[in-house]
């Protein structure tokens, strides 16, 4: 598993204006970015190449619609592990991760061990990935699923 500690990255209010910007739009041209926070094209270039460069963007994507490519039903699968299967969590995860019909997948502490964020074409589906891919694993020790209604990605907090 992937370790997300990490050292607090000095920002300022441009810093905090870029990410904001990248958040809503990540194709956003640079001149536009630079225009709307008050700085040269030069300038906002070299701010976006330090955020990456320093860790604190990550990288790029494209949120899809999930209905648009057949996958119209979402749903929240929790996952505890068995009391004896602990230390095999790293495999269980990165088996998980490879999953087409993983969305996200949570690690946490609590009540429960993972929570995987599901795409799926329908009812039947779900019920497969849970059947094959989490039942019949002697890693795990239960499942709760829970359907998703409605979804909107609203991005990290970002400075004021």
């Amino acid at each position: 598993m992937t370790n997300n500690l990490h050292t607090r990255a000095d920002l300022d209010e441009v810093d905090h204006a870029l990410l904001r910007l990248l958040q809503e739009n990540a194709r956003m041209t640079n001149a536009r970015m630079a225009e709307l926070v008050g700085i040269a094209p030069s300038t906002c270039v070299a701010r976006v190449r330090s955020l990456v460069d320093r860790g604190v963007i990550t990288g790029f994507s494209a949120r899809i619609d999930p209905v648009a490519v057949g996958l119209g039903l979402e749903a929240l699968i929790s996952v505890n592990i068995r009391a004896g299967a602990r230390a095999r969590i790293a495999e269980f995860s990165a088996g998980i991760r490879q999953l087409p019909e993983v969305v996200q997948v949570f690690f946490l502490g609590g009540s429960e061990d993972f929570v995987i964020h599901l795409a799926a074409r329908d009812s039947a589906h779900i019920r497969d990935f849970v059947v094959e891919h989490l039942s019949a694993d002697p890693t795990v020790a239960s499942t709760r699923t829970s359907l998703v209604f409605d979804h909107s990605f609203i991005g990290v907090a970002v400075g004021e």
